[in-house]
Parts: C-alpha cells; sequence; structure tokens
C-alpha cells in the first residue's frame, strides 16, 4: 500500500536538512583551516546542533504518527528501519576512516534506528507520550546530579553503556546522539502528531493545491532525507580536499 507524501511534513525535513548543510559546511571550512571556531564548545555551534538533531528527531515521530495513523503495517517499517540502520553502519565506518580516534558510534543514525523501534512499540499509549518524553529530558539534568552524589554511576560513561545517555561527561565521537534526552524529543513529536491528526488534521492533511516554490524545493529535498544526509558530507569534503590540491597548484588562491 502507498500512500500520498505530506509536503507539509517534507518542508519542515527539508528546512532542517539545508540548516545541517550550513552547519557541516561551516564544520569542514573550520576542519581545513579556513576558520577557526570552537564546534565542541562555543555556544552559537553547539546550540545550533542541539536545535538541527531535535527538528530531525521531532520530525522523526511526526512521520511515525502519521504512518501509524494510516495504518502502516511492520513490513514497511522494517524496509525503512533496515535502511536507517545500515545507513548508521556505512557512517561509522566512514568517520572512522577520517577520524580513527573519535569515530561515531552511536550518532544521529544510530539512535533514530533504536528510537523508531521504541517510538514506534509505544505509539498507543496516547497521552502519556507527553509525560514519558519529559521525563526522558529531565533524566539528563538528573544524571549530572547523581554522578557527583553516587561515584560508582561511573561506568555508565564506558563505550558499552554511555548510548544510553546517563553520563556525566560528553565521549570523544564526532557525533554522539544517547537516548537520553533525545528520545523525549522523538516521543513529542509523535505526541504531537497524534494531537494534530485527533484535533486540527488539515494541518497534516494533503494539499489540495500546489505548495508554493520554496515549500515545494524543501519537500523535495526532504523526500531524500537519507540519501542527502549520508553524501552531503563526503561532498562537501571532497570539494575542500579539491580545492587544497587546486592551491598547491595555483597558491594565489585564496
Amino acid at each position: 500500500m502507498s500512500f500520498r507524501r505530506l509536503d507539509s511534513l517534507d518542508a519542515l525535513r527539508g528546512a532542517a536538512i539545508v540548516w545541517m548543510t550550513v552547519y557541516h559546511l561551516c564544520f569542514d571550512l573550520n576542519h581545513f583551516g579556513y576558520l577557526q571556531q570552537d564546534f565542541y564548545v562555543n555556544p552559537v555551534w553547539t546550540w545550533q546542533r542541539n536545535v538541527i538533531v531535535s527538528l530531525f528527531l521531532f520530525t522523526a515521530g511526526l512521520g511515525q504518527a502519521v504512518a501509524v495513523h494510516r495504518g502502516q503495517r511492520w513490513p514497511r517499517f522494517w524496509r525503512r528501519w533496515a535502511q536507517v540502520a545500515g545507513s548508521a553502519l556505512l557512517v561509522s565506518a566512514g568517520s572512522y576512516a577520517m577520524y580513527p580516534q573519535s569515530f561515531i558510534y552511536f550518532g544521529v543514525l544510530h539512535g533514530l534506528a533504536v528510537m523508531l523501534l521504541i517510538v514506534r512499540l509505544t505509539a498507543g499509549w496516547g497521552r502519556w507520550l507527553w509525560l514519558l518524553g519529559s521525563a526522558a529530558i529531565a533524566m539528563k539534568f538528573w544524571a549530572a546530579g547523581a554522578h557527583a552524589a553516587w561515584p560508582e554511576m561511573d561506568f555508565l560513561n564506558q563505550k558499552i553503556f554511555n548510548w544510553l545517555g546517563l553520563v556525566s561527561r560528553k565521549p570523544v565521537t564526532e557525533d554522539y546522539v544517547p537516548l537520553i534526552p533525545w528520545l523525549g524529543v522523538m516521543w513529542w513529536g509523535m505526541a504531537a502528531g497524534n494531537w494534530v491528526q485527533r484535533v486540527r488534521p488539515q494541518w497534516l492533511a494533503p494539499q489540495a493545491k500546489p505548495a508554493l516554490p520554496a515549500i515545494s524545493a524543501l519537500a523535495g529535498l526532504g523526500r531524500w532525507s537519507l540519501s542527502y544526509y549520508l553524501l552531503h558530507q563526503p561532498v562537501l569534503i571532497g570539494l575542500l580536499m579539491g580545492l587544497n590540491a587546486l592551491k598547491q597548484v595555483w597558491p594565489f588562491l585564496p
């Protein structure tokens, strides 16, 4: 069974993709020495990353709410889940090649694969999803105090456990999206999607007339979010590596 895509949902995902691309371009420019920024500490960059990841995961929760409402069956869900999980493995392999000391072992796609399963299994929990989401986010702040009170909790900082997110220090990795607090954002997305379909169904209804050109462009980008996510960094890095190579030949280039 096929369903018509929702421009509003795809456009929201597309907007996150555009913002992510700008962020990663700046990150890569910094890596190659064109900028001098601390992306790991400077709040200008850390907050942008948090908002971008939140937008992606909230939209993923919305998408699951729509899928469940439309009666999506488990075989279709598993096909999409396998794509996300397989892509996560590719990200780990690619990041290990470039950053062997800080490769991505539980980044946004790894977290998304686990969260998709949890959110799908809890899809019928109704308004409890708001409370669950709030609790998951609150546990992020509880963990910091708990580690100070109970030093024996330090085992949660080990790689085998830190994907849960109950840590007192961020692990050395280029992308880290643990269950706590990010599962809370996705639960909120599912809860919001359930509310919209119950109270404001027109917000997520297929549009009867063509969307504005900008919305259509963002929606088109959002429909290919996973492929774009996998390809955009190799393309950006490849272009910057090519620029560096040209500078060796023509030193007058900036």
